[in-house]
């Protein structure tokens, strides 16, 4: 980081110290973490906001229809990667924290064989069952046959983006997150590129927005694996991991591979919670046409890009949090948290405001025809007003799973998205509501969630689950 980056980072944090949101002490490492994995998230998530729209401009709403379809299916693998990842950073953190790097590099082995397990056997489903899989939303044959070309091009990206999110876990887990934002902002610009250049260039539609992740995401694969493995990265200024995988000491540690699995199934099962609702929303909209279902895929992406915040400020508070409790700080790791998820709604709040105010021009983006811009607007703002409960939600879950606290969290989601999105979306089908409902639901798919996982950090029950895992009490 240069001077002048350092100088308006203390500049920052000493305004926020003034208003009481975060102390300048625990505002830097903060940033130093989170800044890297909001970059890295924006990078992510633009991948397929960019595809949306560069296949609206070339194929139209059947097009966009059918990419929301396949992106549904996607949006699963991501969330299983997410979920195992979050219980690798879980465990990284807390034994780095507490210097015991060869067990935090068995914890990654133990992750990376889990990852490879689940992915291959998804691969597969993609490649074989397409038809089927797309054909559960019952949508008109045009937007149908889009969704299953991108499924089955999209499907061996599979295993190289569960492989992408433990190596980048593995890092944000160790403080390092320069190193993957560079690998995955380098993947995303490279995913725009060959997307733009297959779609536009090859008219290939949305066969070539699927070609273009699936290269991508493997060259992702590549540049992460090489630092995985210990290899050094020369002068980019990247690092290789400090808990690499080696070839000595085997694979399978039936105790810490136990451990993974115990901390991730419920984040597994929270990320999932998170990512098949939208099978349903994505359902009741195909009843309202390809426009509404258009509509609504817009605002989730813009919404999801929004969330790019919760990359790093929701990875930061299970980093920090997890290694202060590694060293056995539990008040800090408590003020850590509570500090971060106030920095997070500040954040959220003012971002969800902006787009707002542009709602109608970035629907242009991926829409034309004044109907179809003035629904996309409306859907884009309320994702807009939804996403500060994804900060609430992300950063407090991020602390409890800096603790290993992963079960009610799990809860919390299928609440929130189950119990309350989800119904009040069907009242869409039955009551003079129709769309409107949508709108509801988006809102209760983030804020309940958010609202429990708040009241859960604020009980300090996190901190008795903590000491289950933590180095101090079954190291070798």
């Amino acid at each position: 980081m240069t001077g002048r980056q350092r100088s308006a980072v203390e500049f920052v944090a000493r305004g926020l110290e003034r208003l009481g949101i975060i102390d300048a002490e625990r505002f830097r490492p903060t940033a130093d973490l989170a800044w890297p994995r909001i970059v890295t998230g924006f990078a992510i998530m633009s991948k397929q906001t960019a595809d949306l729209a560069m296949v609206g401009i070339a194929v139209g709403t059947a097009g966009t229809a059918g990419l929301a379809y396949a992106l549904a299916f996607w949006e699963i693998v991501t969330m299983i990667g997410l979920g195992l990842a979050g219980g690798t950073v879980s465990l990284v953190s807390q034994n780095y924290g507490g210097e015991e790097t060869r067990r935090a590099s068995l914890v990654v082995k133990q992750s990376v064989l889990l990852a490879t397990i689940i992915a291959l056997p998804i691969v597969a489903v993609f490649v074989l069952f397409a038809d089927s899989l797309i054909g559960l939303f019952g949508a008109e044959p045009a937007s149908l046959a889009h969704g299953r070309t991108y499924l089955v091009f999209v499907a061996p990206a599979v295993l190289f983006e569960l492989l992408n999110l433990i190596a980048s876990r593995t890092y944000t887990g160790v403080g390092d997150t320069f190193t993957e934002m560079v690998a995955r902002a380098g993947g995303a610009i490279l995913n725009v590129v060959l997307s733009a250049i297959l779609i536009f260039g090859f008219d290939l539609d949305v066969a070539g927005a699927a070609i273009g992740t699936t290269l991508s995401t493997g060259f992702v694969t590549v540049v992460l694996g090489w630092g995985m493995v210990g290899r050094s990265y020369g002068a980019l200024g990247m690092e290789p991991s400090p808990v690499p995988i080696t070839r000595s000491g085997g694979w399978l540690e039936p105790t810490m591979l136990r451990q993974v699995i115990e901390i991730s199934t419920p984040e597994i099962g929270r990320k999932l919670a998170q990512g098949i609702v939208v099978f349903p929303l994505l359902w009741i909209a195909a009843t309202f046409g390809p426009v509404v279902v258009t509509a609504l895929e817009v605002g989730r992406r813009v919404r999801s890009v929004i969330n790019s915040v919760n990359w790093g400020l929701s990875l930061a508070s299970s980093s920090l949090v997890g290694q202060q409790l590694g060293s056995g700080a539990e008040d800090e790791a408590g003020a850590y948290g509570a500090a971060i998820i106030r920095l997070s709604v500040v954040c959220f709040a003012g971002l969800a405001a902006l787009v707002v105010v542009f709602a109608e021009p970035i629907a242009s983006l991926f829409v034309s025809g004044s109907e179809e811009v003035a629904l996309a607007a409306t859907f884009v703002t309320v994702g807009a007003v939804s996403s500060v409960g994804f900060g609430i939600d992300g950063a407090a879950a991020g602390a409890l799973l800096g603790a290993g606290d992963t079960r009610w969290p799990f809860v919390a989601s299928l609440v929130g998205r189950y119990v309350f999105a989800v119904p009040v979306a069907a009242l869409g089908l039955v009551t003079p509501l129709g769309v409107a409902a949508l709108y509801l639901a988006l809102v209760l798919e983030t804020f309940v969630p958010g609202g429990i996982n708040y009241w859960l950090f604020h009980s300090g029950r996190w901190k008795v689950v903590s000491r289950r895992y933590r180095p101090s009490d079954d190291a070798d």
